[in-house]
């Protein structure tokens, strides 16, 4: 009798994922996941090794939302699923789909004090919508496939499998194998009652607002929310991770006055967004606007603000029901109407505001004036990354997006360390386009040396970090030495001018120090044009001592 074919652990998690349609891997390994790693290679699946899980957690996280498919992470057991329960966190938050594999100590050996042993399926459940270890080794395409299902099914979020040592070095012949399917997405349209309530609210409206959140860019639903605004023809704001959903060169954009059009507006209509920190939580919103919220997920339906119409389902499909429902603008000649023409005059005053903070002359370089120079040269196709206190909060003003995907930042869960992780993932989701992460100094010390993750991956990112010499505000030389022999050091202080391009031309990249803006347009410019990795160190003004307030939670 022919003895049957075994199939180890490793293999079976490897091929279990390629069933599941897996591409790339993000991670780091160690005891004892190096064969999971090995025979995740020999799939023809690509495995990307950083040098720290919450950066390949943080990869992992931004992947999922790029890909509307679970990004993968696997981590080694104990440390290893600590750190990376940073990307399971934004995942969950952030509502993208991922799936952190963590190793585990043998099953024989739990509360012996085995190596790096901890309650990991426990530890994950709370910021998981699946957290589980495979009964048995036969079992593990089954769980790898409900991992994924959990993942993508209904409002998007993170997974979790565990995977004893025993279970990735044992085996089971192949006919005892589990087969499981390829997980799929299912879709759902609103009640058409409340398409037709929602409708009659929307033609009632006078001076409607719609609101368009980063849930409508994971969505792929930019053809409809497009079609939807040219036809009902209301003025449109997006948050930060739905820019270029609609054009931010569309006519009814009013970003610039967004204060104006929360308190002015009598509706309002929510696609993909949530009335968080980031909406102010609603109390910006006219106390009297009637609110029809477009959401996947009937919990999040009227948090923090009363509803009057709740559309539960798929985006797209939910919006192309209301753009049929609607008979056309909300009224003739919207941008006609006191309240459009009173939000366009705001947005240019705001707007000319704005564009004379670009020609700032001042030494060291204002943001502005820094993001200006950037700007300037940036191609049409460009991927953001933005990371930073107020290099992330004032880029969002500055930088514009035609097409939705193409800015990424730490979003709901304002979680610093994203960069890096961020940076490498949209590079290999965006292989022909160029990738560029504008950091803070303090946001980039999480991740620096993913710059050589980066080299090694063969990515050619181009990474600015915003140099003022500390969290939030910094001090210059002067002052940092004076305060330090007052031993009054603030606690926001780091060194100043710190030479971060000398760690990227330590790991075989190339960096550049700027001070003035025509040396960072002449270093922008040139990282454009080099198929590598490039660092600019840029430095600013460091700010000093200011009151710390983040703009986007304070009036615009």
């Amino acid at each position: 009798m022919a003895t049957d074919r075994k199939c180890t652990g490793a293999q079976t998690l490897a091929r279990a994922l390629k069933q599941q349609g897996v591409e790339v891997v993000f991670g780091i390994v160690g005891i004892p996941v190096v064969e999971v790693a090995e025979a995740i290679q020999a799939e023809g699946i690509r495995f990307v090794s950083f040098r720290n899980e919450q950066s390949c957690s943080y990869a992992a996280s931004a992947w999922g939302y790029l890909n509307q498919k679970p990004g993968v992470c696997l981590v080694v057991s104990g440390p290893g699923v600590v750190h990376a329960l940073a990307g399971v966190v934004n995942s969950q938050v952030n509502t993208w789909p991922l799936v952190l594999i963590g190793g585990a100590c043998e099953t024989s050996l739990e509360g012996a004090g085995a190596f790096q042993e901890a309650l990991q399926v426990e530890m994950c459940r709370p910021y998981t919508k699946y957290s589980a270890r495979p009964p048995t080794i036969a079992q593990i395409p089954a769980t790898v496939e409900r991992a994924f299902t959990y993942a993508v099914a209904g409002r998007p979020g993170a997974a979790y499998i565990d995977l004893p040592a025993d279970y990735i070095q044992g085996s089971v012949p192949e006919t005892e194998l589990v087969r499981a399917p390829r997980f799929k997405h299912t879709y759902a349209q609103a009640n058409p009652a409340d398409i037709h309530e929602a409708a009659r609210i929307l033609a009632d409206a006078q001076s409607p607002l719609i609101i368009v959140g980063k849930g409508a860019s994971y969505a792929r639903a930019e053809e409809q929310v497009r079609a939807f605004v040219d036809k009902y023809r209301a003025p449109f704001l997006p948050t930060p991770m739905a820019k270029g959903v609609v054009p931010d060169n569309h006519p009814m954009n009013v970003s610039s006055a967004r204060t104006n059009a929360l308190k002015g507006s009598d509706v309002v209509l929510l696609l993909g967004a949530r009335v968080n920190w980031i909406l102010h939580f609603g109390r910006r919103f006219n106390p009297d606007a009637r609110i029809i919220q477009v959401d996947v997920c009937p919990e999040e339906m009227g948090v923090n603000v009363s509803i009057d119409v709740a559309l539960q389902g798929h985006l797209p499909l939910v919006l192309q029901q209301l753009t049929d429902a609607i008979q056309g603008p909300y009224t003739p000649g919207p941008e006609s109407t006191p309240f459009v023409m009173g939000l366009f005059e705001n947005a240019r005053t705001n707007g000319a505001k704005q564009v004379a903070k670009y020609h700032s002359d001042a030494l060291p370089m204002t943001y502005h004036r820094a993001f200006y120079e950037i700007k300037q040269r940036l191609p049409a196709d460009v991927v953001l990354v933005s990371e930073g206190a107020n290099t992330m909060d004032i880029a969002r003003t500055v930088y514009d997006f035609q097409e939705p995907r193409r800015r990424l930042d730490c979003a709901t869960y304002a979680n610093m360390g994203v960069g890096m992780g961020f940076a490498v993932a949209a590079q290999l989701h965006y292989p022909d386009s160029r990738v560029v992460a504008i950091v803070g100094d303090s946001a980039f010390g999480f991740s620096a040396m993913e710059l050589e993750t980066a080299v090694r991956a063969r990515l050619p990112l181009v990474v600015i970090v915003i140099n003022n010499n500390g969290i939030y505000f910094g001090l210059d030389k002067s002052e940092y030495d004076e305060l330090e022999r007052q031993g009054r050091l603030p606690s926001t202080a780091l060194t100043p001018d710190v030479r971060y391009e000398l760690i990227a031309e330590a790991v075989g990249a190339r960096g550049r120090l700027v001070k003035t803006p025509a040396e960072l347009g002449d270093a922008v410019n040139e990282a454009l044009a080099h198929n590598g990795l490039t660092l600019i160190n840029c430095l600013i003004a460091p700010g000093g001592h200011q009151k710390l307030q983040f703009a986007w939670m304070a009036g615009k």
